[in-house]
């Protein structure tokens, strides 16, 4: 048994990204022609589908706000004339600031939590939701945190908004099932990325102590974790919120 993508099509969103490119690496290695979204990095971008590419699958970038409905059914209609109509979105992208205190956070980091939190994922759904109806099957899986469960000091923009996606993604699940489109939350743990290993900044003694499994996860994990929610194996599986923080964080029946 493997996760195989072959002929579908993925978008992810903040691709471009630390953790989103290894999802699209991971995605790629399972037979998926990928869309790269990037807001920014345009570079890293392309360096990215060259290196896709020549791994024998088909691949493009893809610029856009996806805090704008405009911008995202504008990305639907290029990534469908390059690649064809999508079969799997990955919500990755979102806006970064700096986290303090309630009452020292600024209203506009709210705003861009809800933006890039609760819009994109409304946004993601009325552009591809349609033809993935269509298409008599779909997959949305959207990238939340272990941090909508554990609610800390200084999280609550960042819980503000992946709590109000945790919400549109359940409700949506509901509204497209009957369609055989999957919607699922994909929810890391503080993770491994390119730029700790590059740092040497791999180990927190004081994270790790509150885990059950005594480490942090790592990039591949998640996407790991990604790959099968995609795919076929987790055909039955819709409307799950799937903690990968080595136990970090556990959802209570």
């Amino acid at each position: 048994m493997q996760i195989n993508l072959s002929g579908k099509t993925a978008l992810i969103t903040g691709a471009s990204g630390q953790l989103g490119r290894v999802m699209a690496r991971t995605l790629a290695a399972c037979g998926a022609n990928v869309a790269i979204h990037y807001r920014g990095n345009a570079a890293k971008a392309e360096e990215l589908k060259a290196e896709l590419e020549a791994t024998g699958v088909r691949a493009l970038t893809v610029q856009a706000d996806v805090t704008k409905l405009d911008e995202v059914l504008a990305m639907k209609e290029t990534v469908k004339a390059g690649l064809g109509a999508v079969d799997i979105v990955v919500a990755n992208a979102v806006i970064q600031y700096q986290w303090t205190s309630v009452l020292e956070q600024a209203v506009e980091d709210y705003v861009g939590q809800f933006e890039s939190c609760v819009l994109q994922s409304v946004h993601l759904a009325k552009a591809f939701v349609p033809d993935m109806i269509a298409k008599g099957g779909g997959r949305l899986v959207g990238i939340n945190t272990e941090c909508a469960m554990q609610n800390f000091p200084t999280q609550s923009a960042y819980v503000a908004g992946k709590r109000g996606m945790d919400g549109v993604y359940r409700v949506l699940a509901k509204e497209v099932g009957e369609h055989q489109i999957t919607v699922n939350q994909v929810a890391p743990g503080w993770t491994i990325s390119e730029r700790d290993r590059e740092a040497g900044t791999e180990r927190s003694e004081s994270y790790e102590s509150t885990v059950p499994l005594k480490r942090r996860g790592t990039d591949q994990e998640i996407a790991n974790v990604v790959a099968f929610l995609a795919s076929d194996l987790a055909s039955f599986i819709t409307g799950a919120y799937v903690p990968v923080s080595g136990g970090n964080v556990m959802p209570a029946i």
